[in-house]
């Protein structure tokens, strides 16, 4: 089971999906599969990885397969990602003509679609159609954070399998073991990233994204007066610039080798005519990728604000549960005492408007400005609340 050794946290998931994929398991192989789960629980990845254990003739072979289809370069997996806010029926017409061949070199012919939640209905009927009939040797694999994010009629399709949150003592030790980093950072990382698989990897191995979370708390608990929440807007969105940056730029390089080392090439060689076209369609979803980032980002930080405010709701309750944001216990005790739970549960509604406004294409930095606008009238007299609306 070491090809699954990456997955955290998903025993159960990872069993079915190998009697599944296993030589001869072909009755436990559905033809559609619907993946769910909350972010960072690793459902893409744990799609992928079904991929390679599907196509791979040998489970030998399946790492090497996984290299190939991570880096979208084998012939008989098709990945569909989209970094726009929506995926194009233009897209999924694409894809639908490729699952319509015959595998090239494996058992199966594999189509994964991420965060197929984005689909809007007509771009879903596309797929349903091709659901319903379904052809030989291909097999969908869907991903979403819920089963309620997909149109029952595509539901009703697919086999789902649900993931659960991993707790941060298993992604802990996935950090230290795997990735090497010691284990007190490997179990903030965790902690701090609330259980998100790939963002507790990020901050236990870079202390700059580290630096800037922190960053992130320090301006929120310092916020009382309507100029400090315009300064911190401004300050929060130059955060998640450079975050976006610095992760963009990381996801870049890294596609880019992996895509030269599975075409064969070494870093820098310069490439045959008859690849450039596969680098090229990475080139244009890594620039999709860029104009995305910064409303990620901003996302993140709305992600890490509501922790915050919900160790200050802990705090005021006086729960025993062991915070988010351990490292500022002391400031969050004293915003608790001053706030209340009533004012600090108006916070956590009014970051997730934001989040929801952000998710709706609004101008991330209008976004953080009516957002710290809405905390701070909290702590203005009735009156002059309601003089505001």
């Amino acid at each position: 089971m070491s090809f699954w050794s990456e997955i955290v946290g998903q025993t159960e998931a990872v069993s079915v999906l190998e009697q599944a994929a296993a030589p001869g398991g072909e009755r436990e192989l559905a033809h559609a599969w619907l993946i769910t789960g909350p972010p960072g629980s690793g459902r893409s990845n744990l799609a992928l990885r079904f991929a390679a254990a599907l196509i791979a003739r040998d489970p030998v072979d399946r790492e090497n397969v996984y290299a190939m289809v991570r880096g979208r370069t084998h012939p008989d997996a098709a990945v569909l990602t989209t970094q726009k806010l929506i995926i194009g029926i233009d897209d999924v017409r694409d894809i639908v003509a490729n699952a319509h061949f015959a595998p090239a070199e494996g058992r199966h012919r594999v189509i994964v679609i991420e965060d197929a939640d984005r689909m809007p209905e007509r771009t879903s009927n596309v797929l349903l159609k091709a659901l319903e009939e379904p052809p030989e040797r291909t097999v969908w694999v869907l991903c979403a954070p819920s089963e309620a994010d997909l149109l029952p009629t595509i539901r009703s399709r697919t086999r789902s399998l649900r993931l659960v949150t991993p707790q941060p003592s298993e992604i802990a030790r996935l950090l230290h073991e795997r990735d090497e980093a010691g284990l007190a950072l490997a179990e903030r990382a965790a902690r701090l990233a609330q259980s998100h698989i790939g963002m507790a990897r990020r901050l236990a191995g870079d202390a700059e994204a580290l630096a800037r979370r922190e960053r992130t708390v320090e301006i929120a608990l310092r916020v009382e007066t309507l100029s400090d929440g315009m300064r911190a807007a401004a300050e929060l969105l130059k955060v998640a610039q450079a975050d976006a940056e610095a992760l963009t730029t990381e996801l870049n390089a890294s596609e880019r080798a992996d895509a030269m080392r599975n075409m064969g090439l070494a870093p820098g060689a310069t490439l045959p005519p008859q690849l450039r076209s596969q680098m090229r369609a990475l080139e244009e979803d890594q620039k999709r990728r860029a104009t995305r980032s910064l409303r990620d980002g901003i996302d993140r930080i709305l992600t890490d604000l509501l922790s915050v405010y919900r160790d200050v709701l802990l705090a005021a309750m006086q729960a025993h549960l062991e915070p988010v944001n351990l490292e500022w216990q002391a400031e969050i005790v004293a915003l608790a005492k001053k706030w209340g739970a009533a004012r600090t549960l108006a916070a956590v509604d009014i970051i997730e408007q934001a989040r929801d406004r952000l998710a709706r294409a609004v101008t991330p930095g209008l976004v953080l400005e009516a957002m710290f606008a809405g905390i701070v009238a909290q702590g203005e007299p009735h009156t002059a609340r309601g003089a505001t609306r």
